[in-house]
């Protein structure tokens, strides 16, 4: 195994998750601001789970995602 490759790949993983979730998140809000579904004060409970086949890995973490 390479650590250098299996490192950069993890980060790599993060990263796009990160950024994409970060962006759908934002549009989501922005769409329910807009439709009146969110007043923009709430606190909005969220979680990220992370699978990896074939380690049966199955992570959960759980957060806000707070408005104001």
């Amino acid at each position: 195994m390479n650590d250098d490759t299996f490192h950069q790949s993890i980060r790599k993983l993060l990263k796009n998750v990160g950024v994409r979730s970060q962006q759908a998140i934002e549009q989501a809000v922005q769409q329910a601001l807009a439709e009146g579904r969110l007043k923009g004060d709430e606190s909005l409970p969220a979680s990220v789970r992370v699978r990896v086949a074939g380690l049966e890995l199955d992570l959960e973490f759980e957060g806000d995602i707070t408005l104001e």
